[in-house]
Order: C-alpha cells, then sequence, then structure tokens
C-alpha cells in the first residue's frame, strides 16, 4: 500500500484495528488509548472526536498536539522495517504507534512501552 494510501484512510477505520489487537492478547481499549495519548498529546476525547469527524490517518498525526520526543528512542521491527530507518515522517510517526501497540499485544508493561 502506498504511503497516501495510508495517510488517506480514516483514523476511525485503523483504531478499532489497533484495539482489537491489544484485546486479542488480553489488553485493553484504554491501554491503547493511553499509548496514543502519550505519542501524539491527544486526550481521550479528542481521540472519540477523529473517529466522528473521520479524520484521516495522516492528518491526525499531522496535527497531533504535542508529538512525545522521547518516541525517537522507539526502535525494533514492524511490518518487516525497522521503525527508526523510515525516512518520511507521517509513516515513522504512524509507524510508532504500531510499534508500541505490537508491545503492548506482547505482554510488555505499559512503563517500558512508554520509554519511562
Amino acid at each position: 500500500m502506498k504511503y497516501e494510501q495510508v495517510y488517506a484512510m480514516s483514523f476511525a477505520r485503523v483504531y478499532p484495528l489497533l484495539v482489537s489487537k491489544a484485546e486479542k492478547k488480553g489488553r485493553t481499549r484504554q491501554e491503547v488509548d493511553e499509548i496514543i495519548c502519550w505519542l501524539t498529546g491527544y486526550g481521550r476525547e479528542d481521540i472519540q472526536s477523529a473517529m466522528e469527524r473521520q479524520v484521516p490517518y495522516g492528518d491526525f498525526f499531522k496535527n497531533a498536539p504535542e508529538l512525545n520526543p522521547n518516541r525517537e528512542l522507539i526502535r525494533g521491527v514492524i511490518c518487516g522495517v525497522r521503525v527508526e530507518e523510515i525516512a518520511e515522517s507521517p509513516m515513522r510517526e504512524i509507524r510508532y504507534l504500531d510499534k508500541l501497540v505490537d508491545e503492548l499485544a506482547r505482554g510488555k508493561a505499559m512503563e517500558k512501552i512508554l520509554r519511562r
């Protein structure tokens, strides 16, 4: 899938997939929300609003109130690509979220996921 197609997808389409991945492994929607809030600076109400307004996934990250500076500590492979090597910033932000939700689903402690 080309980057433009990913950016154009509605956040409301992607969010349930992230939650489902976590819930299948015994984690919660609240934990996914905590990760999203930590990464982007949005509040839980903002997440709900973005879903209701069908905000494009790329815009969700582009308009994030405050991307967490510790996100650059996120390392590893997601979808066969090292997240720290992704050159295009919006896609790197999207993959950071993918990586964090993946770590959540694998049972990693929230303290470690949020790089505290």
